[in-house]
């Protein structure tokens, strides 16, 4: 099969790379051909902090998931998250030359282009400009402007930043093991693509994605995203707190944790005990379980707590921008057990757990339905996304060539405006992709 028929999707992540190919099939459902997963080593709270090890990782997953479907991957897509991720929210408008005509794409792309031009602190970089609603001259609350008249054209834009640093790493480490740098996107809205239904964005839901090194919050509210946020705990701190609390190595904390652990100290008896068996000889150490849940339990509340600030930060509490459809956890640290309890006792809300089913086909491995792998997947529809996007400009294109030999002057000039309409985000890819060929 062609590389242009599937797509790739790869997850950095602080505890696993996962690399996932995938297309569309024709219902329009996405279709997973091959998995690779690797133990990340080298990621630190979503930032790359061993360049090394990290490409090692991504070579691992790649392999596997090449070996696993029998496909070549060439270009990926991946997500960025980490505790250098901040959000903004930033007004702009533009004055139309001429207000006769009707605002149409470019008029768009000219207002968010602006907003790139932001002045940021030094070493950070805008990776996202998402625009909320429109206003068009003072008329408010406008979804879509496209086809309406107008002289000034106003928009709210919700401003994601990153560290320039951090995402250049992310992309020397795609370079180094020999791949191509397709695009990066935000890994809360990877994830809030896969485990969220348009429903559940039109009513209001905040998206809660507990990863091994951070958890990354998504808000969305009248199908658009209102809020973003990534807070630098995750799985991996309530680990550390059974080592340390129990004095036992990692990989037995991490056991403990997901075959015994719950959120909720209430659940276990005083009688109910695991034994560790001791390093080298030494003695078993025996813990209740009791005491694990008290230990997670502390760490859980303090991490849900944190996510809840942000939650109303963003204005849970006015009337107007309730969420109505409560909270969706995702990512591997969701499968703790009572944790849906929990956090519907700290906030209040309706919560569920998020699996990313929704846009996969029918058939795919159960394994992929897991919410482990909901950032994985998200990605993999981004990279379907744009693959697709990218099929139609060539069409164009081709269009136009053939335009030009036939000689019609006045459709060529209309083709050539939508061929010059590339993304913002392309563009900014393109800037990315040219700093890490200088820089070898």
């Amino acid at each position: 099969m062609e590389q242009d028929n599937y797509s790739v999707g790869l997850d950095i992540g602080t505890t696993k790379i996962v690399a996932i190919i995938g297309k569309e099939n024709e219902y329009g459902k996405i279709e997973v051909l091959g998995i690779g997963r690797s133990k990340s080593l080298g990621v630190h709270r979503g930032v790359v902090n061993n360049i090394t090890q990290t490409i090692k990782s991504i070579q691992q997953a790649v392999e596997q998931a090449e070996a696993n479907s029998g496909l070549k991957i060439g270009s990926v897509v991946v997500g960025i998250a980490g505790q250098h991720i901040r959000s903004l929210q930033h007004s702009d408008y533009i004055t139309r030359v001429n207000s006769e005509e009707v605002i149409n794409e470019e008029d768009l792309d000219k207002l968010c282009n602006q907003v790139y031009k932001l002045v940021m602190l030094p070493g950070e970089e805008i990776i996202h400009v998402l625009p909320q609603e429109y206003k068009v001259d003072g008329q408010a609350e406008i979804k879509q402007p496209i086809g309406m008249y107008g002289g000034r054209l106003e928009a709210n834009f919700h401003v994601v930043v990153g560290q320039v640093s951090s995402i250049k790493n992310i992309g020397r480490c795609i370079k180094s093991a020999g791949l191509d740098l397709g695009n990066i996107t935000l890994e809360p809205l990877a994830s809030s693509d896969a485990v969220l239904s348009q429903e559940e964005k039109e009513a209001g839901v905040a998206l809660i994605d507990i990863g091994g090194g951070t958890t990354d919050l998504a808000i969305f509210k009248d199908g658009i995203i209102r809020h973003t946020a990534v807070i630098p705990f995750g799985g991996n701190v309530i680990t550390e707190d059974i080592k340390e609390g129990c004095s036992i190595i990692e990989k037995q904390a991490e056991l403990l944790k997901m075959k015994f652990g719950s959120a909720w100290p209430g659940e276990n008896r005083d009688n109910e005990i695991v034994s560790i068996p001791g390093l080298r000889g030494r003695e078993p150490k025996e813990i209740t379980l009791k005491n694990l849940s008290k230990i997670i339990h502390a760490r859980v509340v303090e991490i849900v707590e944190q996510v809840y600030v942000e939650i109303k930060n963003y204005g849970h509490e006015e009337q107007k921008k309730k969420l109505i459809a409560g909270i969706v956890l995702t990512g591997g640290g969701s499968q703790l057990k009572h944790l849906k309890q929990l956090v519907e006792y700290i906030t209040g809300m309706d919560t569920r757990i998020g699996y990313p089913n929704e846009h996969l086909a029918g058939d795919s491995d159960a394994e992929v339905a897991s919410p482990l792998y909901a950032t994985a997947v998200g990605l993999l529809m981004n990279a379907v996304k744009n693959e697709a996007r990218s099929k139609v400009l060539q069409e164009e294109e081709e269009a136009l060539q053939e335009a030009i030999l036939e000689g019609h002057g006045e459709s060529i000039t209309k083709t050539a405006v939508k061929k010059e309409r590339k993304s913002v985000f392309d563009k900014w890819s393109e800037k990315l992709k040219d700093f890490l060929d200088n820089a070898e």
